[in-house]
């Protein structure tokens, strides 16, 4: 029986709670040579596509701008327009929000990125329901989360209607959209972009199944792993949908050593510099809902409970709707780890889905990962820009290869040729 491939991808890293980039290696989040090596790098290793996260608007912690968000991101159409310039078989992957778009405007920027790339875009379909990010759009506020997917549906049917038309009439309407018109660019090399998703609700879950081509998860550990696949994948039937036709990617970061030994205190070295001490404080004070700048990083959790009415944050927060009972979950994982401090905690709980090791014990973790159905294959995310990538290339690659796991050439011109998808009908 032939083994089952890995596909990877490559997040380009902005700036996030994994990118150290006060490292003294780590280059511009800006200028272009960035993106150009970074992907012309993805390209060489293979790699499916490369993937843009998008951040309309800064967050702010306790009226601040976060330190993690300092840089922001350029435009995603104008950069991965860009790189398709600069690349021949690499998917151009954007993140693209549906509460504060229009599926015209989308439409015809999507299938001219499909056009000039030869058929390499993908489209990760995001919503927000949001009122600090709304306020920087027309329509205000936010959507309701009930509303959310409702919307996103409802975008993704229109813009497909437009890409599929094939210059046909156009007479579109409901609830949130009206079009009455033609679409002006024909039907592109995939016939139309390729599907991401990554929300992990209930809804989320029901949306990728019934509408994405490939899934960004959050399930990291082997058994979270099997049990989003198996779930994801088995209500696929219900919209007349195979579980092939969905490709799933956990995101995850890697540290590599010429042995176990400096595997491991590479990776150690690379979380102390992803959290540091004043990171660990401003996650703590997410969940906490206070000023806990009087306590020492170094030490124990506060002994105070949260207060679930306070919002020191304000945008993306990375914690539950519940903050007590986050809290006392995080004090239950201190004891049980020994008395962990803030920082160690922290370290802790927001570290992804790691791969540690040689290179060839890292290539042998992720086949072992993938043959067992935990995911199709990984969404790398690196800590360095634009460099991140350079050594997994090198030297885990081969390694995969080796194990007969990883393609040794591209076999078609699209990204959907890489995925094993076929075009849409």
């Amino acid at each position: 029986m032939a083994k089952k491939q890995i596909h990877l991808a490559a997040h380009f890293p902005g700036v996030n709670n994994t990118t150290v980039w006060s490292d003294p290696q780590a280059g511009s989040q800006t200028d272009f040579a960035s993106f150009v090596a970074f992907a012309q790098n993805a390209e060489r290793g293979l790699f499916d596509f490369l993937f843009l996260a998008e951040g309309l608007r800064l967050r702010e912690h306790q009226g601040k701008v976060h330190d993690l968000d300092v840089v922001g991101r350029p435009d995603t159409f104008t950069v991965l327009g860009a790189i398709a310039a600069v690349t021949t078989h690499l998917g151009l992957g954007g993140t693209i929000n549906t509460t504060f778009n229009e599926p015209w405007e989308l439409a015809k920027q999507f299938a001219s990125l499909d056009h000039l790339s030869g058929g390499r875009a993908a489209w990760n379909l995001v919503t927000s329901s949001d009122a600090f990010t709304g306020e920087n759009f027309r329509r205000g506020g936010f959507l309701k989360p009930e509303q959310r997917y409702d919307r996103a549906q409802q975008m993704l049917d229109a813009a497909r209607e437009l890409w599929l038309s094939d210059g046909a009439p156009i007479d579109h309407h409901s609830d949130q959209f009206d079009m009455v018109s033609r679409f002006p660019i024909p039907p592109t090399p995939q016939g139309h972009p390729v599907l991401i998703q990554s929300g992990d609700s209930d809804a989320g879950r029901e949306f990728g199944a019934r509408t994405a081509d490939a899934i960004f998860s959050r399930h990291g550990s082997l058994e979270s792993g099997q049990a989003f696949f198996a779930d994801l994948k088995g209500r696929m039937g219900r919209y007349g949908r195979r579980p092939e036709d969905v490709t799933i990617l956990p995101a995850t970061t890697f540290a590599l050593g010429d042995t176990e030994a400096e595997a491991q205190e590479n990776g150690h070295r690379i979380r102390e510099a992803q959290v540091s001490p004043q990171t660990a404080i401003a996650f703590l004070e997410q969940v906490w809902g206070r000023d806990l700048s009087a306590y020492d990083p170094d030490g124990p959790l506060p002994d105070v409970d949260p207060d679930p009415a306070a919002e020191i944050t304000r945008g993306r927060v990375r914690h539950e709707k519940d903050p007590v009972a986050v809290a006392n979950r995080w004090r239950e994982l201190a004891e049980a780890k020994g008395g962990l401090s803030i920082r160690e905690l922290i370290i802790e709980t927001t570290a992804r889905q790691s791969f540690v090791g040689t290179p060839k014990q890292v290539a042998q973790q992720m086949d072992a990962y993938v043959q067992a159905d935990a995911s199709d294959g990984f969404i790398l995310v690196p800590h360095l820009t634009p460099g991140g990538l350079d050594e997994f290339v090198e030297k885990v690659v081969p390694e995969l290869q080796d194990l007969g796991s990883y393609r040794t050439e591209y076999t078609g011109p699209t990204l959907r040729d890489h995925l094993g998808l076929q075009n849409p009908s």
